[in-house]
């Protein structure tokens, strides 16, 4: 999707987002809740600040600012998006509370090592595969040797994850990628493989399963997946 493409949809994002994942019987707010608890939990293995300085790489109309200031209190989060339009509607939900980059041309606005960590949630499948290698080469400069970077993507192997893509209309130009693939993109980019977790298991109706997620990381059928890198 083009960065006109999303400007056209900022303004109906939540709606159209919240209607097309009605099928999981949550709210938005419980995925970037979940994004967030995840990013929290590796910054103490990886011993990182959570005074620090992190990117939302694709942060769109800023689904992520209030679980990642409620998780990381602490730190300071800087939002970059390619659609003007939705980081003029993070503004207005959200005011001053962040800091906001527009991207261009997929050059992002910083200098090299500038954030202890950055994660983009669920942006890599609206960029064209054979950009990813750039995007990666580019978010690898901005952060510290040994920040972290965590990529969440729908899984293309979850058959509902892949009904809600193909009827989702700012998806419209999406194309899914596997976990294998985005890691094999990294290659030669500076950044190094940590770690690979599934995750969403079970909808809203068997929420009462939900604990088991944690043992179930490893396997494949998840409706969403992160892949943890290392710069």
């Amino acid at each position: 999707m083009s960065n006109a493409e999303f400007d056209r949809h900022a303004a109906s994002y939540k709606t159209l987002h919240k209607n097309n994942i009605s099928i999981s019987g949550e709210e938005p707010a419980y995925f970037s809740d979940y994004k967030m608890r995840d990013f929290k939990a590796l910054l103490p293995d990886l011993d990182l600040p959570s005074n620090g300085r992190y990117l939302d790489f694709g942060s769109g109309i800023g689904s992520s600012i209030i679980p990642f200031q409620m998780h990381i209190p602490d730190a300071r989060l800087v939002c970059a998006d390619v659609s003007l339009e939705s980081l003029r509607c993070s503004k207005e939900s959200h005011g001053n509370s962040v800091d906001y980059a527009l991207i261009i041309e997929n050059k992002l606005p910083f200098d090299d090592a500038e954030f202890d960590g950055a994660f983009a949630c669920c942006v890599f499948h609206h960029i064209p595969h054979e950009h990813h290698k750039k995007v990666l080469s580019e978010l690898s400069r901005v952060l510290k040797p040994g920040g972290l970077l965590m990529v969440y993507e729908h899984n293309p192997f979850n058959p509902l994850t892949v009904h809600a893509v193909r009827t989702c209309p700012f998806d419209e130009n999406a194309v899914l990628l596997t976990a294998r693939k985005l890691i094999e993109s990294s290659n030669t980019t500076g950044l190094k493989h940590y770690r690979t977790d599934y995750r969403v298991f079970f909808p809203a109706t068997f929420a009462n399963l939900r604990p088991l997620e944690e043992k179930l990381r490893w396997l494949p059928l998840g409706a969403q997946y992160f892949v943890a890198f290392l710069a």
